[in-house]
């Protein structure tokens, strides 16, 4: 199973995977938030991702969903990149969590597939 570590601003990811546990019923196993707070020394938040990364990796990699590309999260998990091992997606948002959550038992590639098509796929325009 693909473990996943939301890193994101502030309570953003806490709440992601709040809703998220709502929508899908349960609260995943092997899936975490780190928060990165305006005053936080970006190599502390990377000493701790990597700890995180540690303890939800079983064997099959970890997916890391961050905010917002070229932000603090973004750049710290972007240092945490190893192929085939720790993948990145920026962006993230409510329908790419809920997906990456459904394939998690994919490989990490297609993992990352899915959570890239259920991000875009997620964002519409609503017309009357």
């Amino acid at each position: 199973m693909i473990g996943i570590l939301v890193l994101t601003h502030e309570d953003l990811g806490e709440h992601l995977i709040s809703c998220a546990s709502h929508v899908i019923g349960l609260k995943p196993p092997q899936l975490a938030y780190l928060s990165v707070l305006r005053d936080d020394d970006p190599d502390v938040v990377l000493a701790n991702a990597r700890a995180m990364i540690a303890q939800l990796d079983s064997g099959d990699g970890v997916l890391i969903l961050s905010d917002m590309l070229g932000a603090t999260p973004c750049n710290v998990a972007s240092r945490l990149v190893q192929p085939a091992k720790v993948a990145c997606i920026a962006g993230v948002n409510l329908p790419m969590l809920v997906r990456v959550l459904t394939y998690r038992n994919e490989p990490l590639q297609v993992v990352i597939e899915k959570g890239l098509s259920g991000g875009q796929g997620g964002v519409v325009q609503i017309d009357n």
